[in-house]
């Protein structure tokens, strides 16, 4: 038997990578991962937004935790298989305070007590203060915890420390978690496996720069690495079994920064762990990770069960009969997503909703079908009744010589679309405060333009005849203020970004520089004679911005755009286009100089401004030397 743990980053972006792409549905992939027992975290999904065929894969039983008020995000699954892994009990959670609709009775229960506040010292946060109940650290969808009769397994995905404010909420979980764990064995004398994300590297070994003098002599400060390493064998009742079979193997990670390019060279960290307790050991034959499967930034790893166990006594015991299965098929615990009301057909699903429906006819209507009003739902999905009137309108008066013109709606329109109706008299003008223009036929043709906003028609007809009595208009354009003249010109253009306005003033100042320095006016490609000579300069001044070097390896770099949130969210640069890698140049005040090794990544950046104003200088130096004094 298998048991394998995954972080997905996403169970509707695994799809979209290889082999899992070559499957038509949730089970194919289950299948193909070869484990009995598999677990996911980070789903990022929601019980609404879940797939039939995710939720409920063939013969695959799933349990899933999602966050309370937080959709898309965090959540974790544990998928059995039906014929060789059927549970006994689950439950949603670590306090035990996730309860379904009714909630698990003491029969259904994992345990029969939960850890509580009082029971840990709880790390305070940056105010001081400590929690006052599990319910926010269990509300994020991060624990299943599954009882398997020789063991109880605990799925988790252990909060990231994103922020300072992050780091209690990080620590009290761990600890939330302990806790837990310590009842389990203590006073239910059970066997437990705890796998999943935990988020924290146990030792230097575990991270691409812990070899470094300047990690190790800090490693353990961290509170999150101090508990780790107190909560592991031998200082702690849980073995990291997967060291056990590899102690002194360099490059174990599962974690990677893809933004980095940092699988490419093994830049990672392993932060995916399966513990076990020692009662285990002698069912286990062999751990691993499986780095070579994509789809994540993260990599599986698993353990391997043997099929059965001589004691010492010479007493032979099965692995299914410890984990109590049977041949029979057996009904999984009452959490499973089989029973969601969803999925057992005690609630109608949305799509019956947009079925096809028979056309009744009725005889006061000539024999034509009444048509029926849409939904909310289908309304929404409409367009815009105003608009599919002036459409049809427009499009059965307008001749066949010319193009179909698509005007604004008119006010008079109405908004909703309404079933045909017998025509009645003309209301008598007394009951009318305004009397609606009587349609023309021109009117239905045309409709008058906005000023100073062409028409389609317009590009397809002759241009008019130019009046020498009229003066042509001058607009005149501030020098001091081209953003608010352009603005002016084009009121219907969008803002710019902080990121584009920054831009076109870099632009600005360069023509200015470039200006002064050469008094005489740059010859424009329309003084040229030479075609040759016009073409050079067009082609010189359409080119693309080409990649500067960098100035370690000489190497042409590579452009980034800025993505965070800010006054630089949009604007290029350019880096090193080597990977990361164990001791790349983060600069000189984060990385020392004895460490830094230059076969990865160098500390090159300029920003792509920066180089356009090099490269347009360096042009101009270059023309001016070729024209010679």
């Amino acid at each position: 038997m298998r048991i394998l743990s995954w972080n997905i980053n996403g169970i509707r972006t695994l799809p979209k990578y290889h082999p899992w792409n070559t499957f038509d549905s949730c089970e194919g992939i289950l299948d193909e991962l070869k484990a009995d027992i598999i677990c996911f975290q980070e789903v990022k999904s929601s019980r609404a937004s879940l797939p039939r065929d995710v939720a409920i894969p063939g013969r695959y039983h799933s349990f899933f935790s999602f966050p309370v008020s937080k959709g898309g995000y965090s959540g974790v699954a544990v998928y059995t298989n039906s014929r060789t892994a059927a549970p006994l009990k689950a439950e949603e959670g670590l306090s035990g305070r996730l309860q379904p609709q009714p909630p698990l009775s003491a029969e259904e229960r994992v345990s029969p007590s939960y850890p509580y506040p009082h029971d840990i010292t709880a790390y305070p946060d940056e105010q001081g203060e400590v929690p006052a109940t599990f319910e926010a650290l269990d509300a994020e969808g991060r624990g299943l915890v599954v009882d398997f009769g020789l063991f109880v397994l605990i799925n988790v995905y252990c909060p990231n420390e994103t922020s300072d404010a992050r780091l209690s909420f990080k620590m009290n979980y761990h600890l939330m978690l302990q806790e837990r764990v310590r009842k389990l064995i203590e006073e239910e004398h059970r066997e437990v496996i705890v796998l999943g994300d935990i988020n924290v590297c146990a030792t230097p070994l575990d991270h691409a720069e812990g070899h470094f003098a300047s990690s190790q002599d800090t490693f353990y400060e961290h509170p999150a690495r101090a508990w780790f390493h107190k909560w592991r064998s031998p200082n702690g009742p849980m073995i990291d079994v997967i060291r056990t079979f590899w102690p002194e193997r360099k490059g174990l990670y599962t974690c990677w920064n893809t933004k980095l390019q940092a699988r490419e060279t093994n830049y990672g960290g392993r932060i995916d762990y399966i513990l076990v307790t020692k009662g285990l050991l002698p069912w286990i034959s062999h751990g691993d990770i499986q780095p070579s499967l994509k789809g994540s930034d993260h990599c599986p790893i698993y353990i391997d069960l043997r099929d059965e166990i001589t004691l010492g006594s010479g007493e032979t015991i099965k692995l299914r009969d410890a984990m109590q299965q049977t041949d029979t098929a057996r009904e999984p615990p009452r959490i499973a997503a089989k029973f969601w009301d969803e999925f057992s057909g005690k609630q109608t699903v949305l799509s019956a909703f947009f079925g096809k429906r028979a056309v009744s006819r009725d005889a006061s209507n000539d024999g034509q079908p009444t048509p029926s009003l849409p939904s909310t739902s289908q309304q929404s999905n409409m367009p815009d009744a105003s608009s599919t009137v002036t459409d049809v309108q427009l499009s059965t008066t307008q001749p066949a010589s010319q193009p179909v013109i698509k005007h604004p709606p008119s006010p008079e329109v109405p908004k909703k679309l309404k079933p045909s109706q017998p025509s009645k008299p003309a209301p008598s003008p007394a009951t009318n405060k305004r009397k609606p223009p009587e349609p023309t036929a021109s009117s239905s043709k045309k409709r008058k333009q906005v000023k100073g906003q062409a028409s389609l028609a317009s590009f397809f007809s002759k241009p008019a005849a130019a009046s020498g009595s009229k003066s042509r208009e001058v607009i005149e354009i501030d020098d001091e203020t081209p953003a608010a003249s352009t603005s002016a010109l084009a009121p219907d253009t969008p803002p710019l970004s902080q990121a584009e306005q920054d831009q076109l003033d870099a632009d600005y100042r360069l023509a200015c520089e470039l200006a002064q320095e050469d008094a005489e006016p740059s010859p424009t490609p329309s003084s040229f004679q030479n075609p040759t000579q016009k073409k050079a300069v067009w082609s010189e001044l359409f080119a693309p911005i080409q990649p500067p070097h960098c100035t370690v390896h000489g190497e042409p770099t590579k452009m980034y755009t800025v993505n965070k949130p800010g006054p630089n969210k949009g604007k290029t640069f350019f880096i090193c286009s080597r990977p990361v890698g164990p001791g790349y140049d983060k600069g000189k005040s984060e990385r020392l100089r004895e460490e830094v090794d230059h076969r990865y990544r160098c500390n090159y950046f300029k920003w792509t401004s920066d180089v356009k104003k090099a490269s347009l200088r360096e042009r101009e130096r270059t023309r001016t030397l070729s024209q010679g004094p």
